[in-house]
């Protein structure tokens, strides 16, 4: 398993150098300047020299391996120098946003926290509820609760969320003023009261990214548990005189697991991909919204430094996929 680990997270390389370069060829070929959103009153010679200082007058081959540089180096350097109060960075050139004018890992950083809270519950609570929906449908096929799941699968599906963001504001927040629906990034959580508000500004964006996970991850588990219910090894555990309880929950679930864990890997990153219209519908001051505004601006830095990362998200979480592969299943080996 080691070895195979190895071996992904070195095949993982040159798979990312190429998904960066198309992402940096993406963005040079687009239209659009980050000069345009300056005023017209700066003259045409001091734009020129702020064009020049943010590095916009080097070709793409030049700036190409210089941000592949800072990413992978320099980036890193600062990490470990803030950390550990080293100086292996020695004032090297930081990724610099196009926009703020500040460290492009900085601004993350202080957005990460907001996205998590939002997009990692969301995800949490998707998955908790599909699992037992997947499980108890497939053991009760066709039954009023089958179709249930059925049902709430098929809105999860159809209902983009930017109408079911809008619909939840007009009936909890205009209609009952029951939830706020503006989600306060600055809320400070320090007693029963200040967490009981933000649970509150949670729910809605929660619950919009929370029931597109539930429906995907449950009707793969339902399709998974009904392919492993009719399998022979089912009828022999049975005829073992094994309880119900055991042959579904030890030998079916485990075995109906392996394709859904692939399902429930690559969709964390594909949930941040819908945060980012969620969160501009709760305004939430999370990565979406900064990816949106980074966007607008033709904030190259950003917008790659950003979509980069979701790549390695991705490459990182096929890769966990395939080694839980081998924990679920022991018949599968690497060697």
């Amino acid at each position: 398993m080691l070895t195979y680990t190895i071996r992904r997270l070195l095949l993982s390389i040159p798979t990312l150098l190429f998904i960066a370069f198309v992402i940096f060829m993406l963005l040079e070929l687009a239209p659009g300047d980050p000069m345009a959103q300056m005023p017209l009153t700066i003259p045409p010679e001091v734009k020129e020299k702020m064009r020049l200082a943010l590095g916009l007058g080097e070709p793409w081959y030049v700036r190409f391996p210089l941000w592949l540089k800072q990413f992978f180096i320099v980036e890193p350097q600062y990490w470990i120098d803030n950390t550990f109060g080293t100086n292996f960075a020695n004032g090297a050139q930081r990724i610099i946003s196009f926009q703020s004018r500040s460290p492009v890992f900085d601004t993350i950083a202080e957005r990460m926290p907001q996205t998590l809270w939002v997009v990692g519950m969301s995800y949490i609570v998707g998955v908790l509820i599909a699992l037992p929906i997947g499980i108890i449908s497939a053991y009760r096929q066709y039954s009023v609760f089958d179709q249930a799941g059925t049902f709430v699968s098929m809105i999860g599906f159809s209902v983009p969320p930017f109408f079911s963001g809008v619909l939840l504001i007009v009936i909890f927040s205009v209609q009952l003023k029951w939830l706020p629906s503006i989600y306060d990034t600055t809320h400070v959580v320090n007693d029963w009261a200040s967490f009981k508000v933000q649970l509150q500004q949670m729910i809605m964006p929660v619950m919009v990214l929370a029931l597109q996970t539930t429906a995907q991850v449950s009707r793969y588990m339902r399709a998974s548990m009904l392919d492993n219910l009719g399998q022979d090894y089912v009828r022999t555990a049975r005829a073992k005189g094994m309880s119900e309880s055991i042959v579904v929950m030890k030998h079916v679930l485990r075995n109906s697991m392996i394709p859904v864990v692939t399902v429930i890997a690559l969709g964390i990153p594909s949930i941040f991909g819908g945060a980012i219209i969620t969160e501009q519908i709760f305004k939430v001051n999370g990565l979406g919204q900064l990816l949106i505004i980074a966007l607008q601006g033709s904030d190259i830095p950003m917008v790659m430094t950003i979509t980069f990362l979701l790549a390695v998200l991705i490459v990182l979480m096929n890769l966990i996929a395939d080694v839980l592969y081998g924990i679920l299943d022991p018949r599968i080996r690497y060697d």
